[in-house]
């Protein structure tokens, strides 16, 4: 059961290879996220210094005005991986036209725990194609509902 998802990811980009990571947080991220706060859209994940973060991740204060001074909701947030997983994923952040994004946070046990994908960006005829499977899916399970 995955707590948020990049609904957008699956549509945007081929999804290749995935990942399981955990993250650093600080304990009111935690309660957001375990709420079902938080965003992942536009979210992408970068490899600097042998240490993999998420970028553009948000997920709003817990208690607004508790929270200290120069809380920052979109800031980098470290991401636990293998030193083999990172290496692998420092080959795929510099080649051409792949990418790493987040496509959902959910709970392991009493962790939280980022699913990851190496993706390629689709082109608009992609999408539309997509687009037109999803309809004809729908049209055929409409005219099944009807018939039984």
């Amino acid at each position: 059961m995955s707590l948020i998802e990049n609904r957008k990811a699956k549509f945007n980009y081929e999804l290749m290879e995935k990942y399981e990571a955990g993250i650093e947080l600080v304990g009111s991220e935690v309660k957001m996220l375990r709420k079902g706060q938080g965003s992942l859209e536009g979210a992408y994940v970068v490899i600097r210094g042998g240490e993999a973060y998420i970028t553009n991740m948000t997920i709003p204060p817990y208690q607004p005005k508790n929270m200290p001074d120069g809380y920052d909701p979109v800031r980098n947030r470290r991401l636990l991986l293998s030193k083999k997983d990172i290496g692998t994923l420092a080959g795929v952040d510099g080649k051409k036209c792949l990418t790493i994004v987040p496509i959902s946070v959910y709970n392991k046990k009493r962790f939280l725990k980022v699913e990851i994908a190496v993706a390629r960006g689709k082109r608009q005829f992609d999408k539309r194609e997509t687009i037109k499977r999803r309809e004809s899916d729908r049209d055929i399970e409409r005219t099944l509902k009807d018939q039984y």
